[in-house]
Formats: C-alpha cells, structure tokens, sequence
C-alpha cells in the first residue's frame, strides 16, 4: 500500500521551499500527499525558530499529533527545520513520540532517517553543523506550477544582535551562478514564468565564490534574461549591501519586477549600532532614494522591529518619523521576541515592558497604514499587469492576482476564473491598505517593457 504524507510548515520562504524539497524527497521516496493528518502515514513538521511564538506552535501541533498517532500507532512524526537544528534531543525529550529529527543542513536525508526509524522501531536524530559546500539539488514538489522559488545562497554572515539565523542556518554558502541559471532555464522550459531568488542576504551573493565582490547584479541580469521568465524577484536583501549595480540591474532588466523588500528594523542610530545593523537612518533613506530615484514605479515593503531591548521613547520616535519619511507600500512589523542562543537575548535589564511595546506597536501600525493606503489610492484608475493566482477565498466569483509590485488585487469576472499562471489586464478601481480592487480588461500574453531611467550614485 503506498504511503501517505502530510507537511506543515512554519516560518519564511526559506521554509516553504525547503518544504517543497521535502515534498519532492518524500514522492521520490513512492509516498504520494495525503489531504489531512488522520489519513497520513506520516506527518512531517518543517519548523521556524525566528520567533518565541515559533516554539509553541510546534509543541501545541505535536501535542495534537500524539493524540492521533495514539489511534493511528503506525503513523510517523518528523521535525526538521530550525527549530530542530536549535532544540536537536530536546524535542524528543519532550515529546517522545517523535520518531525523526532533522536539522537545516540534512534535508536531503530526511527520507532515508525516516526510513531508518521504520526498520529499527527505534527515534533518530541527526544534526549536522555546517555544510561546507551548497548542498546538491534536490528533487521538489511545487504546488503552483507558474511559479518558483529558487534558492541562491543559504546561511548567514550578518552578526544582528536579534536573530539566530546564523546559528540554525550556519555560514554564507552561495550556490554556483551556472547551476542557478540553469536552475531557472529548466523551470522555464517547464512553463514557470515568475521566479524568487532566495537567499538570508542575496546582495552578498556570490562574495565567496569571488573572494572579493558579490555577483547579485550580474545574476540578476542573468536570470531576467531567461527566455519564457517574464518575472524575477527576490528576497532578503540587507540595506548595508545595496550596491548601485543591484539597483541599476533592477532598473534595466526587463524581467526584474519593480518591488524592493528593504529591512529597516528601527529608524534610531543608538538602536541600529546595538542591533549590529551597520547602517545609519541616514544612510538607509539614502539607499532608498536612490532605488526610487532609478527605478520607475518601485513599491518597496519593510521589516521593523518594536521593543528591541533598551529602546526609548526617543529611539521610538525616530522610528516614527523614519517610517514617515520612507512611505512604505507595506510593512512587516513585530515586537520583539527574545531567542535564546542571541545576544539580545542577554539584555534582560533592558527589556522593554510589554504595554510599553504594545502601544507603541499600535502608533507604529497607524503610521505604516497611512502610507500603504496613500500609496494605493495613488493607483486607482491605473491598469495593471497581474499574474492569475486563482479565485478568492472568500468569494469564488473573485479572482485574485499580483502585480509586478507584489500587490494583491481582488477582481471579479464572469464565467469561469482565468487560470492560475495567466496574465491579465486589470484597472484599479478601488483600494484599502493591504490590497487593491479592480475590473478586468483583458487578458494579455504580452511582457512589459521597462523604461530606463538614470541611475542615481550611491
């Protein structure tokens, strides 16, 4: 009898493509999806550690998973991920049920532990530190056949007071620049026409294949010229690496979508140089300016980070206006969450209370929407190019898409909705915060051209 899986997965798009990885291991395996944990033979938790939240969603989903692996004896359960890289023999520890663990560096085994846990009747666990080279590719299962991520870069060289990528994702590895093009010409030929490039600081990309400059520009020029590619973005970028060849390429190929992800964190230099950004406020508008001044029509989207420890009424403030000056199409904002292992973390004489926080999340949140609704209200009456991503979920006779600028826009057709992966017409007609409204004009096969503006000296 063939063998049913189920993934769940927390965290980034990382994590979602490691899933689909997983997924691609796992039918290469003779497994096929199962449509809900009561019919798998294996339920498979992809996990995130980002966040303190991270923690408890994993153990309150394990704590649901014993309960039906108690009337299923045969099932299961696996944990990978970040969490597993950081928690390692803790989790089993906790929940003995669990009968593989796997961390960020050993993806590609994740089949043959499982395989391993069957035999021996016995829970494994296996986690590696470091990898010393990009790990080969790996077979993937892709749920949306237009589009894809792709992965360019794994680890982390930045030292951020807050994060712990670094100690679950381990050092900057970059994949070679011929085997992601080539990556990306395959999915082409596969009928994929938008393409993500990850990686935890894709402007470094390359800097240790060179052992002298980063190649980002150049892959991005690469990868936008594929043929049958007509949509190229990436994530995450660090604002301390935007070079002006980065933005130049942005403005000059065509395929290259016009959305810049730009994490700002905090708008205080004293909060910046705790947080080890290596940027100043200045210097991030600065950057800015001059992604918006070359790049036509540029919608750009953040990270900030309220409450980091030690943060005053007065670096809030900054935070404030800088959030103000930039006008952001969108914003990511979280409060604070310490992670242990961090340096952060460590600060716990300066953390800041929790009402504190939470108010000034609040004024920050008013701040960031006014932006992204000015921004939005800026484009009603204008036609947009949005790629079909299928019906909504609260009404089936509205479709749902993205422009190049990675907003959503809510349309209603009649008849049937127009497949997922096609391109269509669409004006704006209305807008709110988080998404536009339109009316459909057409559909169109036709890739848009983009204008060439002088690029601004960083």
């Amino acid at each position: 009898m063939t063998r049913k899986y189920v993934i769940r997965t927390f965290g980034c798009q990382m994590n979602v493509h490691d899933s689909e990885r997983l997924a691609g291991l796992l039918e290469a395996d003779g497994m096929v999806a199962a449509d809900d944990v009561e019919d798998a033979d294996l339920v498979l938790l992809n996990t995130c550690c980002i966040r303190e939240n991270a923690d408890n969603k994993l153990y309150g989903t394990l704590g649901h998973l014993v309960s039906v692996k108690a009337r299923n004896p045969g099932m299961q359960i696996a944990v990978g991920g970040c969490l597993a890289q950081k928690d390692r023999d803790l989790i089993q520890a906790r929940v003995p049920q669990v009968d593989a663990v796997f961390g960020t560096h050993n993806v590609g085994r994740a089949a043959e532990l499982l395989r391993e846990a069957a035999a021996t009747g016995t829970a494994v666990m296996e986690i590696l530190d470091e990898e010393d080279a990009f790990p080969s590719a790996l077979p993937v299962h892709r749920e949306l056949p237009y589009t894809a991520w792709v992965t360019i870069q794994i680890g982390c060289d930045n030292s951020c007071a807050f994060c712990i990528v670094p100690s679950v994702r381990g050092k900057e590895i970059s994949r070679p620049f011929d085997e992601v093009v080539g990556e990306v010409q395959g999915l082409a030929g596969a009928g994929t026409v938008e393409v993500t490039l990850l990686g935890q600081n894709v402007n470094s990309y390359g800097r240790d294949l060179t052992h002298r400059r980063p190649l980002f520009a150049e892959l991005l020029r690469a990868v936008g010229e594929v043929d049958g590619i007509r949509r190229v973005r990436f994530t995450s970028p660090h604002p301390k690496d935007l070079r002006p060849e980065t933005i130049a390429a942005m403005a000059e190929a065509p395929a290259v979508c016009e959305h810049l992800h730009l994490p700002l964190q905090s708008g205080s230099d004293r909060t910046l140089a705790a947080m080890h950004r290596g940027y100043t406020a200045a210097r991030y508008l600065e950057r800015l300016a001059a992604a918006r001044a070359a790049i036509d029509d540029l919608a750009v989207t953040t990270d900030i980070i309220v409450g980091f420890p030690g943060e005053t009424d007065d670096d809030f403030e900054r935070t404030l206006e800088v959030a103000a000056e930039a006008a952001y199409d969108s914003a990511y904002t979280f409060v604070y969450s310490p992670r242990p292992g961090t340096e952060a973390a460590e600060m716990v004489d300066r953390f800041v209370p929790a009402e504190v926080v939470a108010e000034r999340f609040e004024r920050l949140t008013v701040v960031v929407e006014r932006s992204a609704l000015a921004r939005h209200q800026a484009r009603i009456g204008r036609v947009e190019e949005v790629v079909v991503e299928g019906p909504s979920k609260k009404h089936p006779a509205v479709a749902t898409g993205r422009t190049r600028q990675n907003k959503l826009v809510h349309f209603p057709v009649d008849g049937a909705i127009p497949a997922a992966g096609s391109f269509a017409d669409v004006r704006v007609t209305g807008s709110a915060a988080h998404f536009l409204r339109g009316e459909l004009v057409g559909l169109t096969a036709r890739p848009r051209h983009k204008t060439r503006i002088p690029l601004a000296v960083v």
